[in-house]
């Protein structure tokens, strides 16, 4: 080991770098790799596994991909210690590899062959198992050059890791440091205890206390892969998971209420069974006369307490044995599920059923689930893993319309009806606001109207619990949005009203604030639709989808993988929006998902207006500050109260805006000088460095160090970053202390003093002719209603410049406006709104400013 770690050692001064000293080391238990993301005079990646005593190391500029298309040029380096693992700081300048090193990814990995051998014949091939990387991957040497780096390549392996490119960046949307984590389990070479092999390698797990479903989303049409999906008939009934635990057998409603108490035969028939310890998810059904299930005879049931006639089906298994099988394929985990009611034999009660599937067109299983009057079916992927969450992998599809809704309301009965007339509907908003949906008088028995109206007269209340309209209803008697019900209908009216409207029962396993207007998801050809990658390390995604089949947000951290875009449609996401590079419009996507917990801090509460390029880059430019007829979620009207005169301006509200915008061909994102809090003054004002032809870059940052000069001379600080374009933005932060109009006043005077000091530096005009050779401070921005490009957005020109906060320390180093882009903004996000996290200014006062320049204000 001494002779493989010596050039390690003659690169370093261990007197001055705080790297570790190469030392004799023997590590017991697994292979150790990481991956130590190094700016050094160019970020690169580190790539280090350990083999025979030492870490064989490589560097990959660009970082790994999971694309098995695509082979990452790794350059062979000298040895490193194995102590080398845990090291991440900073190597001083001037020594070897000076720069930040972090560890970006770290765990344990596992040849697939003799290891010594596969490295010297220049081909190794290996698991990862790691906080980022995982599956199979390979080290092919290119050739093998005598006294210099041997040029490699890391390659993905094809198998239930590898993802396109083009959907999931593992080094842009994993960026953070994985120091602090503890070392990530390490999976099972095994199958599960039944003796059912799954393709997917399983994992040895304790059983959780708590599970969550995966749910399906509702479309228009089934899908066209043919062979790619199986599919099941949609029960009329409650889902139910059962957890099972030696003898303990828990059945668990999908919002985590446990039913146990209330099915005592199903409990007795599960336990009989003997299934091995595990979760098992199916739905529970009561079969009508005709063999079909009945909601109405399920919810009679309960009301009952008869539930001796309750079916359970069960149609797949997440835990089994001792194992965590989410990420074997649907198909196996079915296979795995059908042979323990296969091995059950004559403990298998008649009221614990599997759930077949059927291999066959799926039109034809639709129109039959319609003739027989049933729900509808649904469709799975076959490869598709266990998400615990609502998936495009398993869909749904409906004969009619029909979901649920909370009931807000009820009229006076008529003529010989007892107990109440007809019921009011209503479904919450995106803002969570409860909106009149129309009402139900059909679908009741005697027996049902009578129970149904003690339980709504128990629930009066004063006060309609709506938002907005109520319906034109002669009188109603309000009640608590506690009741959630079934509703079949034809159709909904373009006011949001549902049309023939029929009950088919009360929902208590479904809670009243998840209740929205669900809307299909469209799997159309015309309109290819993308999604990111959709990992199952327990994260979840920033976009997820909620009850209604829509899209709803979770709160990413800025340095999390919770950033990736999932089961957000995409329309044309191949299309190109800028030539020079051939960024694609799903790239603009996935970077708007990336950067969204940094922007979304930019942007909370401001006024923003967008800059849409339906051709892209080059192509005609639209600036849109109000909502169009198309609204976008997570983007809402502010009060026009704002500006009476206007329509109301918009809010991005959460960071799925930034999705829906970039979706409708949103590139730019500008924002106000105030706030929706406090419109009429506002806390900060810009002085955007706007440099004519024939200005150099050099003269823009001293440009720059002469503005905030000045601004220092008056008693003001301020803040920097790249304008993604030519220049620079300087932000002075405000108390909210002056209107609009003196604000900009003030820095139209600031602008005018420094253009007549220096006027072969700046311009305070605007126009080309002004600024030739000479830099324009616009000042213009800061009037009431205009506004400059936020932090971290990108800009609608060739190469697509990002504005990125940056430090005063930073300026010097910085090589254009637009030194951050599209393409190389990864290495940027360590950094984050960490330069202007330390500002003790922010509600610095203006009047000795105002003061010092002799500026008077003209408001009274």
């Amino acid at each position: 080991m001494a002779d493989s770690l010596k050039r390690y050692r003659e690169k370093r001064d261990f007197s001055i770098t705080p790297e570790p000293v190469a030392r004799g080391e023997k590590i017991k238990g697994r292979l150790a790799f990481v991956i130590q993301k190094h700016w050094a005079r160019r970020l690169h990646y580190d790539f280090r596994i350990e083999l025979n005593g030492t870490m064989k190391s490589w560097a990959v500029p660009k970082g790994p991909s999971f694309d098995p298309h695509i082979k990452r040029m790794a350059m062979h380096v000298e040895d490193h210690p194995i102590s080398y693992n845990s090291f991440e700081g900073d190597i001083p300048a001037r020594q070897y590899g000076a720069g930040k090193v972090m560890i970006w990814d770290k765990g344990t990995w596992e040849p697939i062959g003799n290891a010594a051998k596969g490295y010297a014949a220049g081909h190794l091939k290996f698991h990862l198992y790691g906080h980022k990387l995982a599956g199979t991957w390979a080290l092919v040497r290119m050739n093998k050059r005598e006294g210099r780096q041997d040029p490699w390549l890391l390659i993905k392996e094809k198998d239930e890791y590898a993802q396109a490119d083009s959907a999931f960046s593992v080094v842009d949307e994993r960026p953070d440091s994985v120091a602090a984590l503890d070392p990530p389990p390490v999976p099972e070479q095994t199958a599960v205890a039944s003796g059912e092999a799954t393709r997917q390698v399983a994992k040895k797990s304790a059983l959780p206390e708590k599970f969550s479903p995966q749910l399906a989303t509702l479309v228009e049409h089934p899908p066209t892969e043919a062979g790619e999906w199986l599919y099941e008939l949609k029960f009329d009934g409650y889902r139910i998971l059962t957890r099972v635990e030696g003898r303990s057998v828990q059945l668990w409603t999908r919002n985590g209420n446990c039913w146990t108490a209330q099915l005592p035969v199903l409990e007795k028939s599960l336990q009989d069974m003997k299934l091995p310890d595990g979760w098992y998810d199916g739905e529970i059904v009561v079969l009508g006369a005709d063999g079909l299930p009945d909601f109405q005879l399920l919810q009679q049931a309960f009301d009952g307490r008869h539930t001796n006639d309750i079916v359970y089906y069960l149609f797949d298994v997440a835990y089994c044995g001792g194992y965590d099988i989410r990420d074997a394929p649907l198909i196996e985990r079915r296979k795995l599920l059908k042979s323990l009611f296969d091995g059950a034999g004559d403990k298998l009660s008649g009221n614990i059923r599997f759930s077949d599937s059927f291999d066959v067109d799926p039109h034809d299983i639709l129109a039959s689930a319609c003739r027989l009057g049933l729900e509808g079916m649904i469709g799975k992927r076959i490869d598709s893993s266990y998400i615990q969450r609502r998936s495009p992998d398993w869909v749904k599809l409906k004969c009619g319309q029909r979901q649920e809704f909370v009931i807000v309301g009820h009229t006076d009965p008529q003529g010989s009806r007892a107990g109440f007339g007809s019921l009011l509907l209503a479904v919450h908003d995106k803002d969570g606001r409860l909106r009149y949906a129309g009402n139900v008088g059909s679908g009741f028995d005697d027996s049902g109207l009578g129970a149904l109206s003690k339980k709504l007269h128990a629930l009066h209340i004063k006060e309609a619990p709506l938002e907005g309209p109520t319906g034109k209803h002669r009188k109603v008697h309000w009640v608590k949005p506690t009741l959630v019900a079934e509703i079949s209908f034809s159709n909904w009216t373009a006011g949001g009203h549902v049309r023939h409207a029929v009950f088919r029962g009360l929902r208590t396993d479904k809670k009243p604030e998840e209740i929205v207007r669900e809307k299909p998801t469209l799997l159309t050809e015309d309109e290819p639709h993308e999604k990111l990658h959709e990992g199952h390390s327990g994260h979840d995604s920033l976009v997820s989808e909620g009850e209604d089949g829509g899209a709803r947000t979770a709160s990413p951290s800025p340095l999390s993988p919770q950033s990736t875009l999932s089961s957000f449609r995409i329309t044309h996401p191949d299309r190109i929006v800028d030539k020079e590079r051939g960024t694609s419009k799903i790239e603009v996507l996935r970077y708007y998902a990336l950067v969204a917990p940094l922007m979304m801090e930019h942007l909370k509460g401001r006024p923003v207006s967008l800059v849409r390029a339906p051709t892209g880059v080059g192509g005609e430019l639209f600036f849109q500050k109000h909502l169009e007829q198309r609204a976008m979620e997570g983007i809402r009207a502010l009060p026009q109260a704002i500006d009476p005169d206007h329509p109301p301006y918009l809010e991005v509200a959460e960071p799925l805006g930034l999705l829906s915008a970039a979706q409708m061909n949103v590139l730019e994102f500008h924002t106000w000088n105030g706030t929706r809090t406090s419109p009429t003054k506002p806390d900060r004002f810009i002085f955007d460095l706007d440099p004519g032809s024939n200005v150099s870059w050099a003269a823009v940052q001293e440009a720059a160090t002469l503005v905030r000069g000045f601004l220092q001379e008056l008693g003001l600080q301020s803040l920097l970053k790249t304008s993604g374009g030519k220049g620079l933005h300087i932000l002075v932060p405000l108390r909210r202390q002056h209107g609009w109009d003196t604000v900009k006043d003030f820095s139209h005077a600031i602008a005018t003093h420094l253009a007549q000091t220096l006027p072969e530096r700046f311009s305070a005009k605007s126009g080309s002719r002004n600024r030739v050779g000479r830099i324009f401070l616009d000042y213009i921005r800061n009037g009431f209603g205009a506004t400059t490009a936020c932090a971290w957005s990108l800009r609608a020109r060739p190469g697509m410049g990002v504005s990125v906060p940056v430090s005063w320390d930073e300026l010097e180093r910085l090589q254009s406006g637009s030194q951050w882009n599209i393409s190389n903004i990864h290495t940027r996000l360590d950094r984050g709104n960490a330069p202007w996290s330390n500002n003790s200014f922010i509600n610095q006062s203006l009047t000795s400013a105002m003061r010092a320049l002799g500026f008077r204000p003209q408001e009274s």
